[in-house]
């Protein structure tokens, strides 16, 4: 095993969260733009590509690989990549959209792939094919069920928007009162296309001030690494979450890197910053050296970025969930 990844402050980075493909079934308006700019096929890794990349950050000490995208299950190849990783010593997790899900229920369970986020933003059929300009609303409320009933380990991450979707708060964590997984609510975070102004943001405090008017809740404890400050309705048996990256943000943790379908890495979700790997695995370079420093540059917060609202970056689809 090699020297693991180190920041300057630091943190170990062991956590890679890999964007397959860019392209996505649905068109959801805080995610994709309306006119995307989709990077050219030829620019884009390769199933060797991707793999040798993902090798070698595995070498580095990652031992957590999330698949993403887009959506993973639209890349032809997933069974492959997947097949590939569970040959590894690595926990294996997925967000999708959960359209897809069901086709593969038996490829994710003999390869050891259990734990799946499934974005669902809304309750309401209708409000669903407003949100991403799509139908599937039935389709995926059936495969978050399939999921549960196959033990998987099920988290249902929901964009708060204000004016959007912000009444259904109560509604998701009514939801886990019988069914044994976590809706985690995500603050709205400004992404290129997403029209995002800080209006539309609902704050972890504003959530728990109005999910309080309805339930008890019960603070529970949170991991080393998490996102998500996580809580629980006394009596009911799932729990929910609030992932707050604006208003109260856990970079001093943070222990993740992005890889990009094209081969780049972002050391920070909010970084303007990317560092093309594939242009030096095509040359026969070696890019570790490349890889340790730009991990070592990692800023303390927020790619360093007093204000993040203000300033350029990928849309999210691009970037991966």
């Amino acid at each position: 095993m090699k020297k693991p990844l180190v920041d300057k402050y630091g943190r170990v980075h062991d956590y890679l969260r890999v964007s397959l493909i860019e392209k996505c079934n649905l068109r959801c308006r805080y995610c994709m733009p309306e006119n995307p700019d989709w990077t050219p096929k030829e620019e884009l890794c390769t199933t060797q590509e991707l793999l040798q990349l993902m090798d070698l950050f595995i070498s580095m000490g990652v031992s957590k690989v999330r698949l993403t995208g887009g959506e993973p299950l639209v890349r032809k190849d997933f069974d492959v990549i997947l097949k590939h990783l569970a040959k590894k010593e690595v926990e294996l997790s997925m967000t999708t959209n959960g359209l897809l899900i069901d086709r593969h229920i038996s490829l994710l369970k003999d390869n050891g792939l259990r734990k799946i986020n499934v974005s669902l933003d809304t309750l309401i059929p209708g409000r669903f094919e407003m949100i991403t300009r799509r139908t599937g609303f039935e389709t995926v409320m059936r495969n978050i069920r399939h999921l549960v009933d196959e033990d998987f380990r099920v988290k249902v991450n929901v964009v708060i928007m204000r004016g959007m979707n912000d009444d259904e708060l109560t509604d998701f964590i009514e939801w886990t009162r019988n069914l044994p997984l976590t809706v985690r609510f995500i603050e709205f975070m400004p992404f290129d296309g997403n029209r995002w102004d800080d209006e539309k943001m609902v704050s972890l405090a504003e959530m728990k001030e109005r999910i309080s008017e309805r339930f008890e809740i019960m603070k529970l404890e949170d991991g080393p690494n998490d996102t998500t400050k996580h809580y629980r309705v006394p009596g009911f048996v799932g729990k929910f979450g609030i992932i707050s990256s604006m208003t109260e943000h856990f970079c001093g943790s943070c222990n993740r890197i992005r890889l990009l379908a094209n081969g780049s890495i972002k050391n920070c979700l909010f970084s303007t910053n990317e560092t093309d790997l594939l242009t030096l695995i095509r040359k026969g370079e070696d890019p570790e050296p490349v890889i340790r420093s730009v991990i070592w540059k990692k800023k303390p917060s927020h790619a360093g970025r007093f204000n993040i609202a203000k300033q350029e970056n990928r849309s999210m689809v691009t970037i991966g969930g």
